[in-house]
């Protein structure tokens, strides 16, 4: 089997795989799960002289319910709060959305400290570096297409480039989502992240990173590993073409032109000079006499 039909198989493969992935992870809302022990948090409660303010809060802000969070919403898997308004995600939980104020209408930002809007900036570039792979992607789909129909290593290689920039477009965005998540964890950016919780809140609550995250890296990986293979591909196609044009050359006669000379007399007319001598005059064989 010629090197480029597999190489070209494990790179479509790969392609595939990676933008399978990457589109599982920014539809789905696992990139973090919180975990709020929220008895822990009750029985600490108990033991303060004043305990209502925590109650409260226990029972209406969001963040002090189990949650996993993505890009775009929060979704609570098991209680829910009553004060924030929910919807039922395609996968059946219920989720409030993750404002990004796209457009800010009434101007909110304008309260916002330095922190929160670096951590809103990024939170933004994050979704467009996104999306601008997925892009990239669909454009190499159709270099790829052009260069297998025509075996062009051109075409591949451009194939091979957008690949490339998709893993790194990706990279840059899973960057981004580090930031944001650091700005939410070191930062004061606002009541609902770590820097502004109570102690109690903080002693109760754990967080790790969930699937989607992880299948969002992957993605990166087979991005690379498909760029990788593409170029393994396009120097494939360049060396059976060589090797087509070496054969090709093998039943190709060279035809020259022949060139003869002919010494033409000139002491004879024209018509005599196309035959050339000796000539004799008379028989040749001697004079006979009758």
């Amino acid at each position: 089997m010629p090197c480029s039909a597999v190489t070209l198989s494990l790179a479509t493969v790969t392609a595939i795989v990676a933008l399978a992935l990457l589109s599982i992870a920014f539809s789905t809302d696992n990139w973090l799960y919180i975990e709020v022990k929220r008895a822990q948090i009750h029985q600490y409660a108990k033991k303060l002289g004043d305990q209502d303010s925590l109650i409260d809060n226990l029972n209406n802000k969001y963040y002090y319910y189990t949650r996993t969070k993505g890009l775009f919403r929060i979704c609570y898997p098991k209680e829910r709060p009553q004060s924030v308004e929910t919807y039922l995600s395609p996968v059946e939980t219920h989720c409030n959305n993750i404002d990004y104020f796209i457009p800010d209408v009434d101007n909110l930002t304008k309260q916002f400290s330095e922190d929160a809007m670096a951590r809103l900036h990024m939170g933004r570039s994050m979704i467009a570096m996104f999306i601008v792979a997925f892009f990239a992607v669909f454009i190499a789909f159709w270099t790829g297409v052009a260069g297998c129909w025509r075996r062009s290593p051109g075409n591949i290689t451009a194939t091979a480039i957008l690949m490339l920039l998709c893993c790194l477009l990706t990279a840059g965005g899973m960057g981004l989502w580090h930031g944001v998540e650091y700005y939410e964890r070191e930062k004061v950016v606002g009541e609902e992240f770590f820097q502004q919780w109570n102690n109690a809140l903080r002693d109760g609550t754990v967080v790790w990173y969930d699937w989607s995250y992880i299948l969002a890296w992957l993605s990166a990986g087979f991005s690379f590993a498909s760029s990788v293979v593409l170029f393994c591909a396009a120097n494939c196609l360049r060396s059976e073409r060589s090797v087509e044009k070496a054969k090709n050359v093998q039943y190709i006669m060279p035809v020259y032109p022949q060139k003869q000379q002919y010494a033409y007399a000139t002491s004879y007319p024209a018509p005599a000079a196309a035959y050339p001598g000796p000539y004799y005059h008379g028989s040749q064989y001697g004079p006979y006499n009758y």
